[in-house]
């Protein structure tokens, strides 16, 4: 693959150019050691991340969420669209005071209803509505299909190569990380 720069053959084809081409290229002379695959690599990441939240971002806004009540309604449904206060708590890594204003701001707009647990009436259940499940799964659906729309330029096979490779990286990090947690 000949860079942006490279003289090609006549004829050859030129490789498609991103923004992170003209980065590694700008670097490589002020650090003779940069590998420009493991760079390239990282700033794409980055930069995917980077566009992946503020599309999610923009869905928040387009369905009229604070970034706090799609947490909210994302661990909800993530256990079936009910559970106790204190579940959700430890799902957030809140205070339960912190998820009571959650719940009473989600409440009055109708994307949550608290009853009383029909086995112990102490406690209390929170349920996601109709209109709160959907108000999340709006949300979602945007960022999916972003999600599908970039990765859809890959075959199938490409798809899974790249989730796996993703996934070795991702073991290494998380190793590091339990590493460093225990010294």
């Amino acid at each position: 693959m000949a860079l942006p720069d490279e003289p090609r053959a006549p004829g050859e084809p030129r490789e498609p150019h991103d923004w992170t081409d003209d980065h590694v290229a700008r670097w490589q002379p002020v650090l003779p050691g940069l590998d420009p695959v493991v760079e390239g690599a990282v700033t794409r990441m980055k930069k995917l991340s980077v566009h992946f939240r503020r599309v999610r971002e923009q869905s928040l806004v387009d369905f009229d969420l604070e970034r706090h009540e799609f947490d909210t309604l994302h661990k909800l449904a993530g256990r079936g669209g009910t559970a106790a206060p204190s579940e959700l708590a430890q799902d957030l890594d809140l205070a339960p005071a912190s998820v009571s204003g959650r719940l009473d701001a989600l409440e009055k707009r109708g994307f949550v209803r608290r009853t009383q647990s029909r086995t112990d009436r102490r406690r209390v259940v929170v349920e996601l509505t109709e209109s709160g499940h959907q108000t999340w799964l709006g949300a979602m659906d945007v960022l999916g299909h972003e999600e599908y729309r970039l990765l859809g330029v890959l075959s199938p096979e490409e798809r899974n190569q790249l989730n796996d490779l993703l996934r070795r990286i991702m073991v290494e990090a998380e190793s590091a990380e339990n590493s460093r947690h225990w010294d």
